[in-house]
């Protein structure tokens, strides 16, 4: 790279680093980055050019948030408030448990699939795994399941919030990204499958190897006691069939469905008694906030790399990077060290926002395909949630079990290392991605 772009990306690092480290929130860090870049630099730097920075802000602002497609992300985000207020976990254990009892590894198999589930309502990796666990965790503990599995099994299946569609990591990638929201939501769906089924075959594969370890399976229940104890969750499972299918089939598109979801989660928690004022108000102002703090975080990021792109800083780094001449494996071996640091310190979202303006670029000079790599970061990502020792999903299962963070880390691991092995996968094998949505669409 060019000396002075070299320097204006080292600066506009540290002023990033800067900030964060005062305790600023990361939208309005990256906005005063943002204007570090457009107000600052030309004046530290007199050959660079200068902007007016009003306008680049309310341009980038606008830009980025006056999106028919980002409609969809409260949605979504409502959908998922909504039915975390109703019964929906203790629904799901009753209603999953007499289907697994004759696999091996028995109610095991409820963390994965529950989780799986729950993921496509919540599209959360936090929230998949505190709300899953508050119900599964005691009940597999008092039926006398390892506990050690019990963790580890609900950390790893509990990333799933991020993959399983509809995700918000999706919409906030493909947004950056300035890629379909729908092919991604089709592209997220036999990841997600193949790392359940990483998960349900080690479940499976420690249990036949540690048959003592597994208590005894429950009396068989007739078919019809089956349904009847699943007869909670099966309208929850149809409202994300519907949803899910309205996007796959071309009935609707994400932010239609969303619409959709909203209305039948209403009537689900309408049906279900537990809709009232007071947790319809609590949902929309969950909903609200949450979606208020990512649009923040956008708005911010998309300054900066307005800021970013005037200085010429992600284009120089994507000639620089293509006349080292790296190997695509090198480049992706490089990414996934960098997630896996930034993930110790900031969320998923703020991740991808963050490093959109400068890897994309890269990525796009690479030839990657950009669906491909949106679900490649976001399974990294997930991955982040439960790297030792600060990933965020390790702390939200200290909380649910009391253990120390060195503990749950240690029970965590041979998840974290499926988890490595789906990363390796969709590196070598990338049809596992891309496979659906070009069959769907073409490619």
């Amino acid at each position: 790279m060019e000396l002075a772009q070299t320097e204006a990306g080292l600066l506009l690092l540290g002023a990033l680093f800067a900030i964060l480290a005062l305790g600023v929130w990361i939208g309005l860090g990256l906005l005063a980055t943002g204007l570090v870049g457009v107000v600052a630099l030309p004046l530290l730097m007199p050959g660079m050019a200068t902007f007016p920075a009003e306008k680049v802000l309310g341009s980038a602002v606008w830009g980025s948030l006056a999106s028919w497609t980002l409609a969809a992300l409260p949605l979504f985000i409502w959908m998922g408030e909504i039915l975390f207020r109703t019964r929906l976990s203790e629904d799901m254990f009753r209603g999953l448990a007499p289907w697994v009892q004759r696999l091996p590894g028995r109610l095991m198999h409820v963390n994965v699939i529950g989780c799986g589930i729950f993921a496509a309502v919540s599209g959360s990796s936090a929230a998949t795994a505190a709300t899953v666990g508050k119900m599964s965790l005691p009940a597999l503990l008092q039926r006398g399941y390892q506990e050690p599995m019990a963790i580890g099994s609900l950390a790893g299946a509990g990333t799933l919030g991020l993959l399983i569609p509809p995700s918000i990591v999706m919409i906030v990638y493909g947004v950056a990204a300035e890629v379909s929201i729908v092919r991604l939501f089709i592209a997220g769906i036999v990841p997600g499958l193949m790392l359940m089924a990483l998960f349900s075959g080690y479940i499976a594969v420690w249990s036949l190897l540690n048959p003592s370890k597994t208590p005894p399976a429950d009396p068989p229940m007739p078919f019809r006691e089956k349904l009847r104890a699943s007869g909670q969750l099966f309208p929850v499972v149809l409202l994300i069939g519907f949803v899910m299918g309205s996007i796959y089939f071309g009935w609707a598109t994400a932010t239609e469905a969303a619409v959709f979801g909203v209305v039948g989660a209403l009537a689900l928690s309408a049906w279900g008694g537990t809709l009232n004022w007071g947790s319809f108000t609590a949902s929309l102002m969950g909903a609200v906030r949450t979606s208020c703090m990512i649009n923040l975080i956008l708005a911010g990021a998309a300054f900066l790399t307005k800021a970013m792109a005037y200085s010429g800083i992600p284009a120089a780094m994507a000639a620089w990077v293509g006349a080292q001449g790296f190997s695509p494996i090198t480049i992706i071996l490089v990414l996934t060290l960098i997630y896996l640091v930034l993930g110790c310190f900031i969320d998923g979202i703020s991740m991808i926002v963050l490093t959109a303006s400068v890897v994309l670029p890269i990525i796009a000079a690479t030839g990657f395909d950009l669906i491909w790599f949106g679900i490649f970061i976001v399974l990294v990502v997930e991955l982040a949630q439960i790297t030792p020792p600060v990933g965020f999903n390790l702390f939200v299962l200290q909380g649910l079990t009391g253990r120390d963070i060195l503990t749950v880390t240690r029970n965590t691991m041979p998840f974290f290392c499926l988890m490595l092995v789906a990363v390796a996968l969709v590196t070598l094998f990338p049809g596992i991605v891309t496979f659906l949505p070009n069959t769907m669409f073409g490619a």
